[in-house]
C-alpha cells in the first residue's frame, strides 16, 4: 500500500502524496520538534520538508529508500529553520507552556536535566541523537538518511554522547556548589 502511493506520487498524484504526507506528518513533526526544540521552527521545518519532498520525488531513484530519503529532507529543513533562527534571533524569547503531564518529581528533573544538556549539543549532534534513539534507526540508517559517511555518523554520534555528558555533569556541579552551605 505504501510503496503504491509513494510510486503515485512520483508519477504526480497529489492525492496519493496527500496520503502519504498525512501519514508522515505526525513523526515528522516529533522528529523536528525534537531537534530544533521549538513547537514553531518545527511546523516550518516540516511543511518546507515535505514541500521539498513534493518537488524532488520524481527524482527518488530507489522507492525503497524513501523513509531515509524523507529523513534526509527533514534534515536538511531543519538546519535551514534552525540557522535562519539564529540569524533573526531576537532579545525577547516567549515562553510557552506544555500541556501539563502526570510526572513524578524524579522523570520530571530528569528530563529537565537531559533538556538543559541537549540544548549544548549542535544541530548536527541533535539530529544524529534523535534518529538514533528517538526514531531507533541504527547509525548506518541514520548515516543514509543524513547523506554523510557511516563513520562521519559513528563519529558525530560520539562526540554528541560525550558532549551530553559533559553537559550533564557540568550542570551538575554548578547545582552541587548551588546547595553547598557558604
Amino acid at each position: 500500500m505504501r510503496r503504491d502511493l509513494v510510486e503515485r506520487a512520483k508519477r504526480g498524484d497529489r492525492e496519493a502524496f496527500g496520503q502519504l504526507a498525512a501519514g508522515e506528518v505526525d513523526r515528522l513533526h516529533a522528529i523536528a520538534r525534537l531537534v530544533l526544540r521549538d513547537q514553531d521552527l518545527a511546523e516550518d521545518a516540516v511543511q518546507e520538508a515535505l514541500v521539498r519532498c513534493w518537488r524532488q520525488l520524481p527524482k527518488l531513484r530507489d522507492i525503497e529508500r524513501f523513509d531515509a530519503w524523507l529523513y534526509r529532507i527533514l534534515m536538511r529543513a531543519t538546519a535551514d529553520e534552525y540557522g535562519r533562527r539564529r540569524r533573526h534571533e531576537g532579545a525577547v524569547q516567549t515562553i510557552r507552556m506544555e500541556p501539563a503531564m502526570a510526572d513524578s518529581a524524579g522523570d520530571l528533573a530528569d528530563r529537565d536535566e537531559l533538556e538543559g544538556g541537549f540544548r549544548h549539543l549542535s544541530i548536527d549532534h541533535r539530529a544524529i541523537v534523535v534518529l538514533h534513539h528517538y526514531v531507533g534507526l541504527p547509525l548506518p540508517e541514520v548515516a543514509a538518511a543524513l547523506g554523510i559517511p557511516p563513520g562521519t555518523a559513528k563519529s558525530r554520534y560520539h562526540y554528541a554522547m560525550s558532549a551530553l555528558r559533559a553537559a550533564l555533569e557540568a550542570d551538575a556541579r554548578v547545582a552541587d556548589r548551588k546547595g553547598a552551605p557558604a
